[in-house]
This record gives structure tokens, C-alpha cells and sequence, in this order.
């Protein structure tokens, strides 16, 4: 597994990333043959250290974790946990979507961040050739900035497995295309803490 170990405004020692190494060793092999990348990033907020964990375990599985304590270590073990505890919850269900991704490819499409939209009226915009202050601009939408793009996968599932790869990614929402009907479906998470399904074809 290639692993990277960093420190926003934080000094990591040797054990702590040999440490993380371990531990991230262990939890992945209990559910996959082999993770293929994962990324730890520690910071500090004030009085106590966060950790952010993202890990790639074979395609089309991302399991996210985050943590907080009052020492980096104990950050870690809390964002580990965050993502041992989603593993355990959908330990069965992950083995079988892998080898279901092989038989159909997910579509490949474009994602964007766009900036929000400012209430300065007073503030100067200039755009040349679709460009903003430097930024992407939509067809003609001075206020649809793009600040960030990359590519996305929107692969064809069950609804079901769509909730669970939302979870383990930690995700508010999932866009996805679904095997029953092949129409585009969304997953979100709503603010009561239950799961809202959108379904155009519906």
C-alpha cells in the first residue's frame, strides 16, 4: 500500500508514522487482499490535533475517516476507528461490490468547485477569453466561477450499494446510475440524519 503521512502546521515524528503504517496495515488486510493507497493528514486546530484519513482500497472504494484528540497519536486512533467501525458495517456487501465493479465499467465525468457568489456589487470583474480574475468562467455566468475541476466516476449500482459507498467516503450526497433502471440517481444525506433518494425516472 502506498502511504503518505503529512502535517499541516504539525511536526510528525518517526514513530508516529511507522505507527500509522501499522495500524493501517492491519485494519485494511482484515477486508481487502491488498489497499491500494491511503492518505494521512494531520493538523492542529487550536487545542487539539485532527486527522484526516482517506483511503483508496481497490477500485471504485474510498473509505474516509476523521479524528480529533489532544495529541496527534490519539487523533489518528480516532479517525481509524471511524473507518474500521464503516468497514465492519459493510464488511460483506465490500467484497461483493469489488468483484461486482469488474463486470461494468462506471462512466467518467466531469466535476467542478465553483466559487460562491459574492453580494459586493462594488467588487470589479474582468473576463477575457471565458476567464474571471484568472478563473474559469461558465458560458456567459459571471457568478458560476470554476476554482477547481477533476474528473469523476458515476458508476451503475443498487440503490443499496450506493448508500453504502456514500458512507464509507463519508459523503453528504452520491450520484450514481442505477442498475434497475439506468437512469441517474442521487443519494444524500439529510439533515435528520436519514437518507434521501432522488430518482427522476421515479
Amino acid at each position: 500500500m502506498q502511504l503518505t503521512v503529512s502535517g499541516k502546521q504539525v511536526d510528525l515524528s518517526d514513530a508516529l508514522r511507522v505507527h500509522v503504517d501499522k495500524q493501517l496495515g492491519t485494519i485494511t488486510a482484515k477486508y481487502f487482499d491488498q489497499a491500494l493507497e491511503a492518505k494521512v493528514t494531520f493538523s492542529r486546530a487550536r487545542s487539539f490535533f485532527t486527522c484526516d484519513i482517506n483511503l483508496h482500497a481497490g477500485r471504485g472504494i474510498t473509505v474516509r475517516g476523521e479524528g480529533e484528540a489532544a495529541d496527534a497519536r490519539a487523533a489518528f486512533e480516532d479517525a481509524a476507528e471511524h473507518i474500521a467501525k464503516r468497514l465492519r458495517r459493510y464488511r460483506r456487501r465490500v467484497s461483493a461490490h469489488q468483484r461486482d465493479l469488474e463486470k461494468i465499467k462506471p462512466e467518467m465525468a466531469r466535476a467542478y468547485v465553483l466559487a460562491p457568489e459574492t453580494d459586493d456589487e462594488d467588487e470589479e470583474t474582468t473576463v477575457t477569453n471565458g476567464h474571471a480574475n484568472g478563473h474559469v468562467v461558465l458560458a456567459d455566468e459571471l457568478h458560476a466561477t470554476i476554482i477547481a475541476e477533476n474528473t469523476t466516476a458515476i458508476e451503475t449500482l443498487s440503490v443499496r450499494d450506493a448508500v453504502m459507498k456514500m458512507d464509507l467516503a463519508f459523503q453528504p450526497l452520491m450520484m450514481f446510475r442505477n442498475v434497475k433502471t439506468g437512469g441517474l440517481n442521487v443519494v444524500y444525506r439529510r439533515t435528520d440524519g436519514h437518507v434521501g433518494w432522488i430518482d427522476p425516472g421515479a
